[in-house]
């Protein structure tokens, strides 16, 4: 017969880090090891140096993200993205969002665990510099117990001052995603006067990520982080979570020699508490608040299952429904609904890139202008024309009427448009047209941009003439 697990529920109208009192309990979570947390470090590692190395990195000598809010001018994977492309990005933040839904429902927070920024840069950058300077959990104990003498001092600033270094290459960095790395080498290398406004987000950048890191921390993913609280809302008894399997380990009893052990594989060694991030005991039961699916009390679990010859898996990925029923993990019709539509939205996203337009022209009639008869019987309307270069190319256009066959283009001041890269060109044409040519008083012309004798782009409007 199945275990009927029931803890005491008390643990949900409270979190781990704050005491009865409403003060902050500091944790001081023990150094995790095993083979999951060597592969969240690689990864780990493998992240930051995308991270770090992202704004010097180029395709076709666009940055490979570029996200310049102010400008209203987003390069994503070296392609150049403007206002006008604006549905494009709203699709994909779209599928995005129901990308992390999906996931969500299917492997819970596997992402908070082993991808999120927050995570990585806390578990894999700062706390490893705490490890390495002041020793793990009892050691970092007894150094804040301890009066400060010039042991903690050295060890407590040479921290901090590690810290700040880290928390301003990782603003660095995040400036340089928003302006890009020329901009930055430039805020950098100038003199300060000249960039008072950029100079002032680096440091204010710098404070808030040392401030994360130094001190908030884990009640970042307690208390702030929008994607935590989302969770209660996603996840059921059928999404993957770091859960612990009742059924075997409970009732708990510590482990004594000489002694016929009848109760469950928990010895209540109490190392999955102890090495938790956010201090959580994950034994209380599933989908708790706090935790982030980090894996470390997996590690420790299967560490101590090892020693007193158990196997392992005590506490390890699994739904409610895989520990209750003693199940195998399972696509519902909730998942594939879900899948099914993330398909359709991927492939019309890729549609809509493949077939994205580098060069895009607008022309609308200036306003105010009616049409003009010409000396030869022709009828001329006027135009102003923008045209946008989403690529690092220059290009030399020349505009050309493609439907009526018959039509003519003179631009206003020059022979052609020169349109910088990256860039928009404006200017102002005349459109002329036979009058046979004319089949209804507000009809639509197709004019060609032209590059090098190759059609760059197409656009479309009216032009206004008499009938007869």
């Amino acid at each position: 017969m199945a275990t009927q697990f029931k803890p005491n529920d008390a643990y949900r109208d409270s979190i781990a880090t704050v005491d009865a009192a409403g003060k902050r309990v500091w944790l001081y979570p023990k150094k995790p090891l095993g083979w999951l947390y060597q592969r969240r470090k690689w990864l780990s590692y493998g992240l930051l140096t995308l991270l770090f190395a992202g704004p010097w990195l180029r395709i076709n000598g666009l940055p490979v993200l570029l996200l310049n809010l102010p400008e209203r001018r987003f390069i994503i994977f070296g392609q150049i993205f403007w206002p006008q492309d604006f549905f494009i990005l709203l699709l994909a933040t779209l599928t995005f969002l129901l990308f992390i839904i999906l996931f969500t429902v299917v492997y819970g927070r596997v992402f908070c665990g082993w991808v999120c920024p927050q995570t990585i840069f806390l578990e894999m950058v700062f706390r490893r510099i705490e490890y390495w300077l002041e020793g793990d959990a009892p050691q970092q104990k007894a150094l804040d117990r301890r009066e400060l003498d010039w042991d903690k001092l050295w060890r407590k600033t040479t921290k901090h001052a590690l810290f700040l270094v880290v928390s301003f290459l990782i603003a660095n960095t995040f400036l340089a995603y928003s302006i890009g790395s020329d901009a930055l080498v430039k805020l950098v290398t100038d003199s300060p006067a000249d960039h008072l406004g950029g100079l002032t987000a680096m440091v204010l950048f710098t404070g808030v990520f040392y401030a994360v890191f130094a001190q908030f921390r884990e009640q970042v993913c307690t208390i702030a982080c929008p994607y935590g609280r989302l969770q209660g809302v996603l996840l059921d008894k059928d999404s993957l979570t770091v859960a612990y399997d009742y059924q075997r380990g409970e009732p708990r009893a510590k482990l004594r020699k000489n002694q016929q052990r009848t109760a469950g594989d928990c010895i209540d060694c109490h190392q999955c508490v102890q090495v938790c991030p956010t201090g959580i005991d994950i034994r209380n039961g599933a989908t708790q608040l706090e935790c982030v699916n980090c894996t470390a009390c997996i590690d420790a679990c299967n560490s101590i299952m090892d020693l007193v010859n158990k196997p392992q898996g005590l506490i390890r990925y699994a739904s409610v429904n895989n520990i209750a029923e003693g199940t195998k993990f399972q696509l519902t019709g909730r998942v594939k609904a879900y899948s099914a539509v993330l398909l359709v939205l991927v492939a019309v996203l890729t549609g809509l890139l493949v077939s994205r337009a580098n060069v895009q022209a607008t022309v609308l009639r200036t306003p105010g202008q009616l049409f003009q008869k010409t000396a030869h019987g022709t009828i001329t309307n006027l135009y102003n024309i923008s045209v946008i270069n989403k690529t690092n190319q220059p290009y030399p256009i020349t505009l050309r009427v493609l439907e009526p066959t018959q039509g003519q283009i003179s631009l206003v001041g020059s022979h052609q448009l020169t349109l910088p890269a990256q860039g928009i060109a404006e200017g102002v044409f005349f459109a002329e047209l036979p009058r046979t040519a004319l089949h209804h008083t507000n009809q639509k012309i197709r004019i060609g941009l032209f590059s090098n004798g190759q059609q760059i782009a197409e656009t479309s409007t009216k032009f206004l003439g008499p009938v007869y």
